[in-house]
């Protein structure tokens, strides 16, 4: 009997301190204190930033798992390997700068799913590019270090030296509506035979 109350109780008072600790992590968090996951992984995002700046090779391969494959904002599928390999290529394109910008840490076990923002400027060509995006990166935990194991990119925002969005206009001949639920004066569609309305005389 003992047992029950003194269970009892300690489930009142988890639900008692239950609001207590979310307003706290609210406070913490509204006081732009990061979760400690975030924090930890915002680490593992700079680190990759900075070895892609500075070709450092064995930064990256440290943070990215054997198994990683990328996929590029523009669709291009790489493998770890290749990432490597394109930190020497002369091809005419230079990293100037990487900023990853972790937003949320969802963690499953061994396994965690990081999204954020990035800001990538580089050099092509001698003309200097910036690419504005966000990222999803899974990373898989083995013997307590944390590696990447896939990243995807959308860019948002392709910035290029006199080079301006232009807003697309939509080439619709009419705007979009449900037939059945707008008739009448303001109806678009051409009366038929089915929808005319009828003579009463």
């Amino acid at each position: 009997m003992k047992l029950k109350i003194s269970f009892l109780t300690l489930c009142a008072l988890a639900v008692c301190a239950a609001p207590a600790l979310r307003a706290q992590q609210a406070e913490s968090i509204a006081a732009g204190q990061q979760p400690p996951e975030v924090k930890e992984f915002q680490g593992y995002e700079d680190q990759w930033s900075v070895a892609v700046v500075k070709a450092d090779q064995y930064s990256l391969e440290n943070l990215l798992s054997p198994l990683y494959v990328d996929i590029a904002a523009n669709g291009d599928v790489t493998t770890r390997n290749q990432q490597i390999a394109e930190l020497f290529a002369k091809d005419g394109t230079e990293p100037v700068s990487m900023e990853q910008k972790v937003v949320s840490v969802r963690t499953f076990g061994d396994t965690a799913i990081v999204s954020g923002t990035y800001i990538v400027r580089f050099r092509t060509n001698g003309n200097l590019r910036e690419e504005r995006g966000i990222f999803t990166h899974v990373y898989n935990r083995a013997r307590n270090h944390w590696a990447c194991v896939n990243a995807q990119r959308t860019a948002v925002v392709d910035l290029t030296p006199g080079k301006q969005q232009k807003a697309q206009k939509s080439d619709a001949p009419l705007p979009f509506h449900i037939p059945l639920f707008h008739q009448g004066a303001q109806s678009t569609q051409p009366a038929t035979a089915q929808n005319a309305p009828t003579n009463p005389n």
